[in-house]
């Protein structure tokens, strides 16, 4: 009997290691593999440069804004940093603190500079407007202007607006100051200025008002065809498109479209979608208004996306969120124009965006 016993023993021991070894020799179940989650931001996933122009003191302080403008863009615009009452505001003294400041946030985080303005017939300082001196005198000043400026950021900001609203709405050259003192091939001069300082900078003629109609819009085209045919180095048309939710679709696509047409490179330079045109103060930013404005930005975007591909110099928002835009101050109303709302959060408009480019 016990030889018996201790046979059992013996058996159930050899099937314990048993057992025990084959629970050994399994292999573990690893887990899974987290799934794969792609980083979408309008830098990454448009075909050409996307970008907003940008408030230095908000970049500097405010750091969600910074936030955004890091992870969204790749092209940035100053707002007020690089216009000429900022950057000139005496006739020997130029202050390049906020505009170089951008120049090295771009440096470090790998985002393309754009310029903007040399000349404008607003945001002049007092030394200019108060400015007495003969033809030649105000040729110098122009000049110089144009020229140191675009010397001091040559090899780092990729192109300028070098000329800034000269059309009135009724397609004639607006009367000011510059036409009053230069004549009205003080356009060609600027840019003639501009490329002798930077001859590797792109040049371009920005306004407002591209889908309002033929009227000014057709002005603006045989300007540029002109300076085209005079060898006059423009390289590009801006097309600010402050535009409206209730703007046609071909009223849009006429300006995108005829400004390709003169072969030229095209920018969106500074657009945004108002809500609220009628300065309702009561209204309210609905889902429904937001649908509308998702559609508004898909159509410009798609639209310039078809564009040839060497044309599109990209396109960039006036600032970076409804917190930011000039509008709601400028008209005194309540209104939301802009991809991202008062959190800096994504709306319905960013997704337009995107959708636009598929």
């Amino acid at each position: 009997m016990k030889k018996l016993q201790t046979f059992l023993v013996l058996i159930l021991f050899a099937g314990g290691l048993a057992c025990s070894k084959s629970k050994n020799e399994e292999k573990p179940v690893s887990p899974p593999d987290p799934p794969v989650t792609e980083e979408v931001s309008l830098q990454k996933k448009l075909p050409f440069p996307f970008g907003a122009a940008v408030n230095i003191n908000l970049l500097k302080n405010n750091s969600a804004y910074r936030e955004v403008v890091t992870t969204e863009f790749n092209s940035l615009t100053a707002e007020t940093a690089m216009k000429t009452a900022t950057l000139h505001p005496q006739q020997n003294t130029f202050n390049w603190t906020d505009a170089d400041y951008l120049i090295e946030f771009a440096r470090q985080n790998n985002k393309r500079i754009h310029g903007h303005t040399l000349i404008w017939h607003q945001s002049l300082p007092s030394w200019i407007t108060n400015f007495q001196g003969d033809a030649a005198a105000w040729e110098d000043l122009f000049k110089t202007h144009i020229q140191t400026i675009v010397s001091h950021f040559k090899g780092k900001v990729v192109s300028w607006d070098v000329v800034n609203e000269a059309f009135d709405d009724d397609g004639t050259l607006r009367n000011s100051l510059w036409l009053q003192k230069l004549g009205p091939d003080y356009i060609a001069r600027a840019f003639q200025y501009a490329h002798e300082a930077d001859p590797d900078a792109l040049l371009f003629y920005n306004d407002y008002g591209h889908e309002y109609g033929p009227t000014k819009r057709t002005a603006i085209l045989n300007m540029v065809n002109d300076l085209k045919s005079r060898s006059i180095p423009v390289n590009g048309i801006g097309l600010q498109m402050h535009t409206r939710y209730t703007m046609a679709d071909n009223n849009l696509a006429n300006a995108i479209n005829t400004a390709a047409q003169t072969g030229l490179k095209v920018h969106i330079s500074e657009l945004d979608i108002a809500m609220n045109p009628d300065n309702n103060q009561n209204l309210t930013f609905t889902a429904s208004l937001a649908d509308q404005q998702a559609q508004k930005y898909k159509f410009i975007v798609k639209t310039y996306n078809a564009i040839p591909k060497s044309q599109q110099f990209g396109i960039t928002t006036w600032n970076v969120s409804d917190a930011d835009s000039w509008i709601p101050g400028n008209y005194n109303r309540p209104d939301w124009p802009l991809p991202f709302d008062n959190a800096y959060k994504k709306k319905p408009a960013y997704q337009g965006i995107l959708d636009g480019a598929k």
